[in-house]
């Protein structure tokens, strides 16, 4: 089992899922390109006024699919390709939706999930979230322009403690940071959320959609700069122990 996104319309509003059963909705590599292609289809829905993404059994996303991760991550084009061509392919494909997304944000939120949430207009979480990004137990980097988008939407002080001191946090301080509108008790999200969506479905999509666009030209960063270097640490010793570790469910000797 690769995992899903499956995607069910409901009117103007649309609902993303995020499904990979016993992995916490962790992103293979097959969900990375199954979310391109959905989000790359509803931008072209002209009566599509809002779209809600979450993830399925009581959690957002717990990052990557790990299990994936050594037959591609230690060769410097075949991490470029996944980094460039699956994963950023998809985010952008979310970032250029001109259709409002808001977040819906139960349980783990970790690395690619908060990349994914990070793609999103609105988000709103339950008070049990935990959002990070542990990469740094693993021995490797955030790809640049993923790390750009995190830094940009949970802060730079946050970004840096994620990624240097692979810090968890709480749904409250997220929403402190200003990543999050609300923090709600658990059992309020799914309704709060029904509840926002619907508010911006009954508003001007036209505007909705060119403020979109607005934000996404404010948004454009530098960080594509640094793709031609950002993957000469694909066959480094860190890189490949911490993944090693992290499979044989020890910690890592770095």
């Amino acid at each position: 089992m690769s995992g899903s996104v499956e995607v069910r319309r409901e009117g103007s509003m649309a609902f993303v899922t995020l499904s990979h059963p016993g992995r916490l909705n962790a992103m293979s590599r097959a969900m990375w390109l199954a979310l391109r292609s959905n989000f790359e289809a509803l931008s072209t829905d002209e009566a599509l006024r809002c779209i809600v993404i979450r993830g399925e059994g009581g959690a957002f996303c717990a990052g990557g699919d790990i299990s994936e991760y050594p037959s591609f991550r230690f060769e410097e084009d075949s991490l470029r390709t996944f980094h460039e061509d699956e994963v950023w392919a998809g985010l952008q494909a979310m970032l250029d939706c001109p259709v409002p997304i808001v977040a819906q944000i139960e349980g783990a939120c970790m690395g690619a999930g908060i990349e994914i949430a990070s793609c999103c207009d609105i988000r709103l979480a339950a008070a049990s979230a935990k959002f990070g990004a542990p990469i740094a137990k693993l021995g490797f980097k955030m790809a640049p322009r993923e790390a750009a988008l995190v830094q940009r939407a949970v802060g730079d002080v946050l970004a840096r403690d994620m990624l240097l001191a692979a810090s968890v946090h709480g749904a409250q301080r997220l929403y402190d940071a200003g990543f999050l509108l609300q923090a709600l008790p658990d059992d309020e999200l799914p309704a709060a959320v029904l509840a926002h969506a619907t508010r911006i479905t009954a508003l001007a999509p036209a505007a909705a959609r060119l403020n979109k666009a607005t934000f996404l030209a404010l948004n454009r960063s530098a960080a594509s700069d640094l793709v031609p270097t950002a993957y000469r640490y694909a066959d480094s010793p860190e890189h490949r122990e911490g993944i090693a570790a992290f499979l044989a469910k020890r910690s890592p000797a770095f």
